[in-house]
């Protein structure tokens, strides 16, 4: 099962939550998700378990815990929705003149 965590200290890393998350049982996969710009985390990551109850327990005893100062939310992680891209070239009049 994969494990959603909000709300981490931005200075935890993928062992850190491979710690937290190891009593609970069998960790397939541990990631914080770093911004791609600056290479800082955002707050979150994601935990898989291999064994759904020992996730539901995880989630059941960790969900609003205090971690390092910081109050986490955890629960099952969504199936991640599938958004359009976007054009970065631009495409937008950014202060330019009119084309016609």
């Amino acid at each position: 099962m994969n494990i959603f965590i909000a709300g981490l200290p931005y200075s935890v890393n993928d062992a850190d939550l491979t710690d937290l998350f190891q009593e609970y049982g069998e960790i397939s996969s541990a990631k914080v998700i770093m911004d791609r710009n600056t290479g800082k985390s955002k707050g979150f990551g994601f935990v898989e378990i291999d064994d759904d109850n020992d996730a539901k327990r995880a989630i059941s005893e960790l969900d609003g815990a205090e971690y390092d100062g910081r109050t986490i939310a955890v629960s099952e992680a969504r199936p991640r929705e599938e958004r359009p891209r976007s054009d970065r070239r631009g495409g937008g009049n950014f202060g330019g003149r009119k084309r016609y």
